[in-house]
């Protein structure tokens, strides 16, 4: 321990004889050196100011910075990341055969298929073909054709299919085949896939040499499959193509192009471990010989079946293949079955599995409130019982009743396979359930006659209709830019009302400058006067002028048209009628005669909304109108919330204008149609199409051809809605909730103005005309509010 700390001390003295030696030899004052060295970072320390950097660009070029590009993105996703249909079809058809074979090739492969084209020569034309998907050339040199039909799909749908399938009108495909064959090819490799010319099919005359090389192309009679890649090779060489077809046969024609264009030596059946075969019929007749063909192997496993010269041929093919399909189909349904059970084995939880009966519908998603809840419906042959909160019965549809009949036949069927001595008696009972996920079930009780034991047996069934393979409905493109002309039919009794309308129309159109145009149709009585001050509608057309001088440099104005209605249709108007949700009343044949006048004024093109002057309505709303209304294509019938005159009907309900849609303050008004958007051009093409149930109104003369079908409906076309439906117009009828209108301004003035002033209680007397048909009567409350009313008062009644 000793030595230890000698040794530590020797440590230390040493230690401070060397820092003597260190602090003598370095330099008392470091900033000499510094000033030596950079005397100009020095004086900056001294003086303690900030550094300021000093930049030499001298010498140094400047980069320009890059001009940002703004990034233009499709209209798709599928167009964005590259994602194309499978199979495209075309069809190289005549003009003759348009009725015939190449509609009995659009009949059978139309529905199955993403795009189908029939090309003909444009020569003489007929412009009532039925069939609409036509492309005609007027380059009639039939050896051009193929190149045309190529030259058309690469400059149309290149960049929208993976295949290009070409073939004749007189050859058959099986197209499910065809297109689940295809989906088992990678689309990364060049594929000019078909049957090859056989021998017989090559000209004598050509040399030995030709013969082989012809007979490695395919044969256009029984279809060609090509690649989106092969397609756009031929494209850069289709003058070669052009330049070098001397053949009469569109299928050498045809080979020679590919095989300049892509190197592929020849056609190939076989790609991939898939084919595409087809089958000759030579001399068979599929009416005679099908029997003997389907005992055929080549024949049933075929994807193409040609020459076809009968159009019965087609339709008798497709029948068969189409049954082959569907036996299949069973197959695989009945393995899933076995597969399933296999799996559970009776020890797993079906819903754990997720086997659901029938296998492969879903089951109905659990309720999140007891207003979720889907309900049973209690029906019988004839009628359905409680079928809303309106009505205790109802008489059921006639598309209903024979779906019911048609349940019940398949459901008796299937009970006589099960127990061959039962017999049919009658329905007991039966219920109906509509599910959006999951499809109609029903219950049936059905009485049956046991043939055994001679007596009456109650038999239970479920039946499910599953519903289809859901289809998105391609819609047109449109935009929220579209004028729309707005019409609105006034009656004198209703000038208030419009005034109001008028005045909710300024403050939503006029001043935000919304591309809008407002028509007035004034409906005058036979006697009443038209013009200078004793004009009935001088206080409309007054603000009219007004509102369009305010506006015009806004390019909105507001026009009128007068329309005088006959003595038969003129009368004094009664109070009770305000309380009918219709601005026409008990004439609603009149809106078809205040829009074939008016319309007359507008033009074909246009976009017509009819309105209400019940009605307000929001900007949104004009937005959906044009969304929702497309030419050629779709109308739109919107369903209106009608406010409750809360404010005159005591403690019913509170009053609230700008509230929300609720069940306290208003209700969807289902049976009105006052409000309704469609192109003039549709309407007229309806109109047309039913004149003979429905007279055209010309001129004011003829509004009395309309008193036949004012209380009556023989016709079964009370408004604008039913007449569209009625037509068969390959339409859409759209009909939706629209919170955004509001109805009920016309009963809230009639009470504002008439109320009795001499009492605080405002009591609302039963309409008369209410009594026959309460479903166009407007609701003062729901049930919920006058119940608790009723409640509220008990004591007092």
């Amino acid at each position: 321990m000793k030595l230890c700390n000698l040794s530590r001390n020797q440590y230390f003295l040493f230690g401070i004889l060397i820092g003597f030696l260190y602090s003598y030899y370095v330099p008392e004052h470091l900033d000499e050196i510094v000033i030596t060295e950079c005397p100009e970072l020095t004086e900056s320390s001294i003086d303690h100011a900030e550094f300021e950097p000093n930049l030499n660009l001298d010498q140094k070029p400047m980069i320009a910075k890059k001009v940002l590009k703004n990034l233009v993105r499709p209209r798709y996703y599928y167009s964005e990341l590259g994602i194309r249909e499978k199979l495209f079809i075309a069809i190289m058809t005549t003009q003759e055969n348009i009725e015939t074979l190449a509609t009995a090739v659009n009949k059978t492969s139309a529905h199955l298929v993403d795009k189908i084209k029939f090309f003909i020569n444009a020569d003489n034309v007929k412009s009532n073909f039925k069939l609409k998907n036509i492309v005609g050339f007027t380059d009639t040199r039939e050896n051009l054709r193929p190149f045309h039909i190529l030259k058309y799909i690469a400059d149309n749908y290149l960049d929208d299919y993976d295949y290009f399938f070409i073939i004749t009108d007189t050859g058959y495909i099986n197209v499910r085949q065809l297109v689940e064959k295809l989906y088992h090819i990678s689309i990364s490799f060049d594929l000019y896939l078909g049957t090859k010319i056989t021998p017989s099919e090559i000209d004598s005359n050509e040399d030995a040499h030709k013969k082989h090389i012809y007979s490695q192309y395919c044969n256009l009679e029984a279809g060609i499959v090509l690649s989106s890649s092969v397609i756009r090779k031929i494209r850069t060489n289709l003058d070669w193509c052009v330049r070098n077809s001397g053949s009469s046969s569109h299928s050498i024609n045809i080979g020679k192009c590919i095989k300049y264009s892509t190197k592929l030596e020849s056609c190939v059946s076989e790609w991939q471990n898939v084919n595409v075969t087809s089958f000759q019929l030579n001399d068979y007749k599929i009416y005679r010989d099908l029997n003997r063909l389907k005992n055929n192997p080549a024949f049933s496993t075929a994807t193409i079946i040609y020459p076809i010269t009968s159009v019965d041929d087609f339709y008798l093919l497709h029948t068969y293949f189409s049954r082959i399909q569907l036996e299949m189909n069973k197959q695989k349904q009945r393995k899933l079955d076995l597969e399933s059970l296999k799996i559970s084995n009776g020890t797993i939880s079906k819903d754990l599995l997720e086997v659901n009966w029938p296998l492969g519908v879903p089951k109905s998603n659990s309720p999140e409130t007891r207003h979720d809840i889907i309900t049973w419906t209690y029906l019988n042959e004839t009628h359905t019982f409680m079928p809303d909160t309106d009505h205790n019965t109802k008489e059921i549809s006639y598309a209903d009743r024979t779906d019911l009949q048609n349940i019940m036949n398949k459901t008796i069927l299937q009970a006589n396979r099960m127990n061959k001595n039962l017999k049919f008696k009658n329905l007991e009972s039966a219920y109906r359930k509509f599910d959006p996920v999951r499809g109609i079930d029903y219950r049936l009780n059905l009485n049956f006659y046991d043939l055994t034991n001679n007596q009456i047996v109650l038999k239970s069934y479920e039946v499910v209709k599953p519903l289809g393979l859901i289809e998105i409905v391609p819609s047109p493109y449109v935009t929220e830019s579209t004028r729309i002309a707005i019409l609105l039919p006034t009656f004198e009794h209703q000038i208030e009302q419009s005034i109001h309308f008028i005045e909710n129309y300024e403050k939503v159109c006029m001043e935000n400058q919304d591309n809008t145009f407002l028509m007035l149709v004034l409906l005058y009585q036979y006697n009443s006067p038209n013009k200078d001050e004793k004009d009935i509608f001088l206080k409309l057309k007054t603000l009219a002028l007004h509102l369009s001088a305010k506006y015009k440099s806004d390019n909105s104005r507001i026009a009128w048209v007068s329309i005088r209605l006959p003595q038969e249709f003129s009368y004094k108007f009664n109070d009770n009628e305000r309380f009918l949700s219709s601005i026409y009343g008990n004439n609603m044949i009149l809106s078809f005669a205040a829009i074939d006048l008016a319309l007359r004024k507008i033009g074909l093109e246009s976009m017509v909304m009819i309105c209400s002057n019940d009605m307000t309505f929001r900007a949104d709303f004009l937005n959906r109108v044009r969304m929702n209304t497309i030419q050629g294509f779709q109308i739109f019938s919107p369903i209106g919330f009608m406010m409750y005159p809360c404010r005159w009907t005591g403690n019913l309900c509170k009053e609230c204008e700008n509230c929300d849609v609720g069940q306290s303050s208003g209700y969807f008004e289902r049976n009105n149609f006052d409000v309704i958007s469609f192109y003039s051009r549709d309407y007229v093409e309806a109109r047309k199409l039913l004149e003979y149930k429905l007279p055209i109104v010309r001129s004011d003369k003829d509004i009395i051809n309309l008193l036949p079908y004012m209380n009556t409906n023989s016709t079964g076309i009370v408004n604008i809605l039913d007449m569209f439906v009625q037509s068969k117009l390959k339409i859409h009828v759209l009909r939706a909730i629209e919170p955004n209108l509001r109805l009920g301004v016309g009963i809230e003035n009639y009470l504002r103005n008439h109320h009795q002033t001499d009492s605080d209680e405002k009591i609302i007397e039963k309409p008369t005309s209410c009594s026959t048909d309460s479903n166009k009567c407007i609701k003062i409350a729901s049930k919920k509010q006058i119940g608790e009313l009723f409640v509220q008062f008990n004591g007092n009644l």
